[in-house]
């Protein structure tokens, strides 16, 4: 005799943007989501999104989809300098939230959200959708077998082609350490497995403030060097390590179409696996108790304070330790 089946978490969507397409569409591949409603501070636009994308209910505002009793969680895709604060509401509302990555730049602000998370019962995630893919595991699993660790080197970038792309918005907390770059510094801190004990960074900024290229180095207690570049003006990703015996390399790490791994110059290609699904069945299972979310406080922390630390280095030209 089978169970009854349990039931999807119901989704809010708070912003309309273009990663929300990737979200639904790993929501489509999973029954334990179902994506409810979406909010907008455009009426029309609301409108429009849910009608396209199958959505039910659209508001027009952000608090009206918070207060909606319906939804069980929200995912924010707002700009960076919006995360924190719609967290702070959505959890105030009761609603868990899967908040696109970074969380803040700020550590102070991921120690205030969990905490608030944590006194309401509530799951609270980061959204680095690329770490819950199953190529993770298995890089994971090659660098044990590398010996010691000495290098690690990663790289994301891609090429803003208008002035009006709201990652570039100082006021927002554009850059592409905060779009592009947080993803090598998460990878970096997840190869060396340990937080770093110092950074340098090096930054090219624009007129309004914002890092169009960056460039950063983190060194680890146990002694592994993490190199690693990010920007707006040109395409590149990459991720890896290299250690005593070997290396390992992966090619689109971040966005795994296609995962694609090199061990000491063999190739292996993973079976298609949506990031986004995985996420979405990782806070599904959070949400329903049976372990505990794989982002939790411990990484948005570890991520915000070396954001931090690095933006700091860039900007006072010396290397900074956490």
């Amino acid at each position: 005799m089978t169970g009854t089946p349990e039931r999807a978490v119901r989704w809010g969507l708070l912003g309309t943007g273009n990663i929300t397409r990737k979200l639904l569409r790993g929501a489509a591949a999973t029954s334990t989501a179902d994506v409810v409603a979406v909010g907008s501070r455009d009426r029309e636009r609301a409108t429009a999104f849910a009608a396209t994308n199958a959505i039910p209910r659209a508001y027009g505002s952000y608090e009206a989809l918070l207060a909606d009793p319906d939804i069980d969680a929200v995912y924010i895709s707002l700009p960076n300098g919006l995360h924190h604060e719609w967290t702070m509401h959505a959890l105030a509302a009761g609603k868990h939230v899967l908040c696109e990555k970074p969380y803040s730049r700020h550590p102070s602000e991921v120690e205030e959200a969990f905490d608030a998370a944590d006194a309401a019962g509530l799951v609270l995630s980061e959204a680095f959708m690329w770490r819950h893919h199953p190529q993770v595991a298995i890089l994971r699993s090659i660098v044990a077998e590398l010996g010691p660790l000495e290098v690690i080197r990663a790289t994301f970038s891609f090429v803003i082609d208008h002035e009006q792309d709201v990652r570039l918005r100082a006021d927002l907390d554009g850059g592409c350490l905060m779009d592009v770059g947080c993803y090598c510094i998460s990878g970096a801190r997840l190869l060396a497995g340990e937080e770093p004990m110092e950074v340098l960074g090096v930054a090219t900024f624009d007129e309004t403030g914002v890092d169009r290229r960056f460039t950063g180095v983190l060194r680890f207690p146990s002694g592994p060097v993490a190199e690693f570049s990010s920007g707006f003006t040109s395409n590149h990703r990459g991720l890896e390590a290299i250690g005593r015996d070997g290396s390992v390399l992966a090619t689109d790490p971040w966005q795994s179409s296609p995962a694609t791994i090199w061990r000491d110059g063999v190739q292996t290609v993973l079976e298609p696996a949506d990031p986004y699904t995985l996420e979405l069945d990782d806070l599904a299972a959070a949400i329903r108790g049976k372990r505990p979310a794989l982002l939790g406080r411990a990484d948005a922390l570890g991520q915000a304070r070396a954001i931090d630390a690095l933006y700091r280095s860039a900007e006072t030209g010396h290397i900074v330790r956490l």
